[in-house]
């Protein structure tokens, strides 16, 4: 117990970064378990360190919270992802299982699935942000690639249109989905998420030629 009769650890001096890092790691647990309701008075708590210490780094809760969202989301997107859609050497489908193969080995845990839905839920901006980069590299770069598996005009030819965004979103759902089954209702899902992920990409790939008229 501490001289004030708290339960609070004593402060260990750590450098600025190192303690910076640490209350965004600690606030990305706590933001994913209590959600963005959560008072950094009670993250500070279960820190061990004081409630003016989180604003020595951070000037507001929202700026913390930002700080999470780079933490969670930006830091686990990987840019090459969007040379393996372009690269084509290869069959889209191949390149599509690997880019969801790597993807969901990101994404998929606790912490990462329930801040995206609390953020959602909250109706908090960083999810619209989030959807717009998957739109912009990978949904968007991804149908250009299928309309040259197709052999139909490029985007540069004809923007993408709002079905063909559609229907990557639906075959982007699907996989998404096997994390919500797992990480928020708490479902065990059945056989290996590889070979889910390729029984997905393969009826997308089968069923979008139809639908495009291409097949």
């Amino acid at each position: 117990m501490s001289r004030d009769g708290s339960d609070r650890k004593p402060r260990q001096h750590l450098p600025a970064a190192e303690r910076e890092r640490q209350i965004v790691e600690a606030a990305a647990q706590f933001f994913a378990t209590h959600g963005f309701e959560g008072q950094t008075r009670e993250l500070a708590k279960t820190m061990g360190i004081s409630h003016p210490a989180i604003f020595r780094y951070f000037p507001t809760k929202e700026a913390l919270i930002e700080r999470v969202y780079d933490h969670v989301f930006l830091a686990r997107w990987d840019a090459s992802w969007k040379d393996l859609i372009a690269d084509r050497s290869r069959p889209l489908e191949d390149r599509l299982i690997q880019f969801y193969i790597a993807y969901t080995e990101r994404i998929f845990d606790p912490q990462w699935m329930r801040i995206f839905m609390f953020a959602g839920l909250k109706g908090h901006p960083m999810t619209d942000r989030y959807v717009s980069m998957v739109r912009n590299q990978f949904i968007k770069p991804a149908c250009d690639e299928l309309r040259a598996e197709l052999r139909l005009p490029s985007l540069s030819a004809s923007p993408m249109t709002a079905r063909e965004e559609e229907i990557f979103w639906a075959l982007h759902g699907a996989v998404f989905y096997l994390g919500i089954r797992a990480f928020i209702y708490e479902v065990r899902t059945r056989g290996k998420r590889e070979d889910t992920i390729r029984d997905q990409v393969r009826i997308f790939m089968t069923g979008t030629a139809r639908v495009l008229g291409a097949g």
